[in-house]
């Protein structure tokens, strides 16, 4: 435990974890011990079912080009309603019954997140004419200010920060909540990041576990073919992310219970591990 006492710890929560009771307290009893416990928790959410199923009710219908969902001006009004609403106020809620002081703030709060538009390139099937795709209010992080988190951890409270951050016009942008987290983790040079999502973590051609790698031995896992679809880009986010200065990252799965305090007071952790370079008398194995 000494080694994150006064450590920022940014973690993402999402995923079926956020829809499961037993699941959302247990994660906000995490929490609220990591902070008795001296760690400062920065917890970073998502929102993507609930945005789902609110956009369904509403009968606002999304269009996709190139695959990618466009964010319009009535969807993202959606959007900031159920992430920097609903969503958030829920999980301030649940850590609060749990004991903890949580307050929950978004990216547009003191400038925390100033974001650019997404713009992807994309080609269509049999067409040699590569056109740009405007996403509308989607964003990526282009600077990030944490003096808003730095106050609020240093106090005894706990920052519950929704993923939407400021356009270059102060138009209000979503921005994906991985990403986010990791921005955020690297400006504020936490010590840890964790990501929870549906999966177990890395696994290896086997379908087994890999408790651990080095930022070298993912991107052999990417170029070999071990590590594909979807997971991709999550590692090369993590990648980025440790190059920029935080110790590690970790993938759990968020459907174990406690997964957060094993991942951080165990020795054999709840996911997959990723840092620099691995440390001597390493027990996580790989």
């Amino acid at each position: 435990m000494q080694r994150y006492d006064r450590q920022t710890v940014v973690v993402k929560y999402g995923g079926h974890a956020m829809g499961d009771p037993a699941l959302a307290a247990d994660f906000a009893r995490d929490i609220v011990l990591l902070k008795q416990a001296g760690v400062n928790p920065v917890v970073v959410h998502g929102g993507g079912p609930q945005i789902g199923s609110l956009l369904e009710r509403l009968n606002i219908r999304s269009e996709f080009k190139g695959g990618l969902r466009v964010t319009d001006r009535a969807t993202v009004e959606v959007v900031e309603m159920v992430l920097a609403g609903s969503v958030n106020k829920e999980i301030v809620t649940a850590i609060n019954s749990q004991g903890g002081k949580a307050v929950g703030i978004s990216g547009k709060d003191a400038n925390l997140m100033r974001a650019r538009r997404i713009e992807r390139r994309w080609r269509a099937p049999n067409s040699d004419i590569e056109e740009i795709l405007d996403l509308g209010f989607v964003g990526e992080p282009a600077a990030v200010d944490p003096h808003i988190v730095d106050v609020i951890i240093h106090s005894d409270l706990i920052p519950v920060v929704a993923p939407i951050g400021v356009g270059p016009d102060g138009e209000t942008l979503n921005v994906n909540a991985d990403t986010f987290a990791g921005a955020l983790a690297s400006a504020m040079k936490a010590k840890r990041l964790l990501l929870l999502t549906d999966v177990e973590g890395v696994l290896d051609k086997d379908g087994r576990l890999i408790k651990s790698l080095t930022t070298s031995e993912a991107q052999t896992l990417i170029e070999d073919g071990t590590i594909s679809g979807g997971m991709i880009p999550k590692i090369e986010s993590c990648l980025d992310v440790i190059a920029e200065g935080v110790e590690a990252v970790v993938i759990i799965n968020g459907k174990v219970p406690h997964a957060v305090l094993l991942e951080l007071f165990t020795e054999h952790g709840a996911g997959t591990l990723i840092e620099r370079r691995r440390r001597k008398n390493d027990v996580r194995g790989a």
